[in-house]
């Protein structure tokens, strides 16, 4: 696989000593079972498979090429280069400005820009209109694209989808900025295109195959999440789901499941590949990896979990997600989030930031993982800080590790 070159402050001596021992014990990565460190005070469960994925890598080396190459130019990103407050804030601290907000809004007029400026797409990718209107400036874009190549892939299943004049279901989030950059594709291949979310909304439309809605209450359920002149009485007849990279990928396979099983249903074994695409190969390996390796993480019953990312991290909201049902689950950024008394915390549901008094257990079993675009040093200073809690220096709890 493509080495990135990623600036070593992200790097970590500790996490980096752990992952060569893992991947010397398992080089093919097939294991998903986390790493047991136990100390006299408290035993740690680290994932198996976290942190920056293939495509952060190379989105990171991507922008920080582009500041060593532009050093006094006016650099932009179309908007966050991945969801990592970190990282966001070094490019901005370089002097990095972005275009836009998380949510598509303008921040600075694309008008206003110069043909020599210099601007990076992230690793979401970039809507169509985004990028027409960048053109429009003058602006070269190719030279420092950061789209991940597995959401090139969603695009290019998306277009044989559409010349086959299947109907695209995006299974992610309609605001999301990948899912956005989805959408714009896929309506340009001339072919009914709608966002869903949930399994409710599966189990909906499986219904409507069968039982064609109004549009009226179409409109209602999925009003803003499908392309212009959708019709719901005929477009519910081939269908094919591709993914936001980033959810969960069980219940996109789940999705899929459902919507070809309505479709068997109604028109029979033997006409299902004339109605359902098969689409698995849209899903990330890093998705699949992190979660698939949180799952055996929860399976361990461990007293407690810290899931560490940014808080608008989809993919990292999804491990949090995966063991919140199983243990007490903390979701933070950064290992300024643990106190002495007191963990902040985010509620994922609410959008709200909440402290909670450190769980009393005796020799807690306590897990830890992140999100596909937090820095290894961010999980390393995380762990030293739970170390500090539990009354060990640096030093001493680096010393758990010196076997590897």
């Amino acid at each position: 696989m493509k080495s990135f070159n990623v600036p070593s402050f992200y790097r970590s001596p500790l996490i980096s000593k752990i992952k060569l021992h893992l991947k010397s014990q398992d080089p093919h990565r097939k294991s998903k079972r986390p790493f047991l460190i136990n100390t006299e005070r408290f035993s740690l469960l680290i994932a198996r498979h976290f942190g920056f994925c293939y495509g952060v890598e190379n989105a990171i080396d991507i922008a920080f090429k582009a500041l060593n190459e532009h050093s006094g130019k006016s650099i932009y990103l179309i908007s966050e280069m991945i969801h990592n407050p970190q990282v966001n804030q070094d490019l901005i601290k370089r002097g990095v400005r972005f275009l836009h907000d998380t949510l598509g809004k303008s921040l600075i007029p694309i008008d206003t820009l110069q043909p020599d400026d210099v601007v990076i797409i992230p690793a979401f990718g970039a809507s169509v209109p985004v990028l027409n209107q960048l053109k429009a400036s003058g602006v070269k874009l190719h030279t420092y694209d950061a789209t991940c190549p597995f959401v090139e892939r969603v695009w290019n299943r998306a277009e044989k989808l559409g010349s086959s004049q299947f109907t695209i279901l995006v299974h992610g989030t309609h605001d999301h900025e990948e899912t956005r950059a989805t959408f714009s594709r896929a309506v340009l291949q001339n072919t009914p295109v709608l966002i869903l979310r949930t399994l409710e909304e599966a189990h909906c439309i499986a219904q409507w195959i069968k039982n064609p809605p109004s549009f009226f209450e179409f409109e209602q359920r999925f009003k803003g999440r499908y392309s212009p002149g959708f019709n719901p009485q005929t477009d519910f007849t081939r269908m094919g789901v591709i993914n936001q990279t980033t959810m969960l990928a069980s219940e996109t396979q789940t999705i899929a499941e459902i919507i070809k099983q309505a479709l068997q249903s109604h028109y029979g074994v033997s006409n299902l590949s004339n109605h359902f695409a098969d689409t698995r190969d849209t899903l990330c390996y890093a998705t699949n990896e992190n979660q698939e390796s949180v799952i055996q993480l929860r399976d361990e019953k461990p007293d407690m979990v810290f899931v560490v990312g940014g808080y608008n991290s989809s993919n990292t909201s999804h491990l949090a997600e995966l063991c919140e049902s199983v243990c007490p689950t903390f979701f933070i950024e950064a290992a300024n989030c643990i106190q002495t008394d007191t963990i902040a915390h985010f509620n994922f549901h609410e959008k709200v930031i909440i402290q909670t008094a450190w769980p009393k257990l005796l020799n807690p079993r306590i897990g830890i993982t992140s999100g596909a675009s937090c820095p290894d040093a961010v999980i390393e200073s995380v762990m030293y800080r739970i170390a500090e809690h539990f009354n060990y220096t640096e030093s001493q709890f680096s010393n758990f590790f010196s076997h590897l």
